[in-house]
C-alpha cells in the first residue's frame, strides 16, 4: 500500500500495526518493496506528513525501522537513541507525533544484543560507572531492570533485561498526562516490540 494522501482515511492502530507487521514479513522473505525513489510520492510529501506509526527505536545502525517494516518515504515517524530510552526531548517529540501528526499507533521498538541494556546490567551488577554523558543515559535504564538472579545465564538476563526496558519505557509514556489523556480518547494505541537482529524478525509484546 502507498503513503496515505492528504485526502485518505488515517488508518486505525489495529490497521497500523498490521501494517508493521505485513512490511517485516515482507522484509524476512527478501520481497521489500522500499526503498524505491518516486517523484509523484515525494511531491505529495512536499505538501505535508501523514505517517501512520510513531516509533521510538534505538540508534544502532542495525535496527533501522523503515528497513524492517519495509516502509516508503512518509510513512514512520521515528525518533531514534540509544537504549530506546525517554527524556524531555524524546517525550516532546513523542508529544508532537500525537497531537500535531495524529499517529494512531506508537510503538517502543528494543532490540537483541543492547549495548546500553548491556551497560546498565554491568552497572546494576558490579557498580561500573561509565562516563557522565553515558551514565546519565544508563540511570534512565536501571529503574527498569529485574533484579539478577545468578543462576541464569548472562545471555538470558540481557534478553530479559531488553524487554523489560521496553516495558519501562513504556510506562513511563502511559503514566504521562498526555499519554492517559490519548488513551482514554480511545485515539492512540502504545505497544512494545522487540527486534531480532540475527533473524530479522520482529516480536511484540503481549
Amino acid at each position: 500500500m502507498a503513503t496515505l494522501k492528504p485526502h485518505e482515511p488515517m488508518l486505525t492502530a489495529d490497521e497500523a500495526l498490521q501494517r508493521l507487521i505485513d512490511g517485516n514479513l515482507r522484509f524476512l522473505r527478501g520481497e521489500a518493496r522500499f526503498p524505491t525513489v518516486q517523484k509523484d510520492i515525494l511531491a505529495d510529501l512536499a505538501q505535508g506528513q501523514r505517517p501512520y506509526a510513531t516509533i521510538l527505536g534505538c540508534s544502532d545502525s542495525r535496527v533501522p525501522p523503515e528497513l524492517i517494516f519495509d516502509a516508503g518515504f512518509g510513512e514512520l515517524f521515528i525518533v531514534r537513541v540509544a537504549g530506546n530510552v525517554l527524556s524531555p526531548e524524546i517525550m516532546g517529540s513523542l508529544q508532537y507525533a500525537g497531537l500535531h501528526l495524529h499517529t494512531p499507533l506508537f510503538v517502543v521498538l528494543g532490540h537483541s544484543g543492547c549495548g546500553a541494556v548491556q551497560a546498565a546490567l554491568e552497572t546494576q551488577r558490579h557498580g561500573l560507572q561509565h562516563r557522565a554523558r553515558i551514565q546519565i543515559l544508563i540511570d534512565n535504564i536501571l529503574p527498569g531492570l529485574p533484579n539478577p538472579d545468578p543462576q541464569t545465564p548472562p545471555s538470558t538476563q540481557l534478553d530479559q533485561a531488553i524487554e523489560a526496558n521496553v516495558r519501562w519505557t513504556m510506562r513511563q509514556l502511559l503514566e504521562t498526562p498526555e499519554g492517559q489523556a490519548r488513551l482514554a480518547e480511545g485515539r492512540m494505541q502504545l505497544v512494545g516490540a522487540v527486534y531480532e537482529i540475527e533473524s530479522g524478525g520482529v516480536r511484540f509484546l503481549s
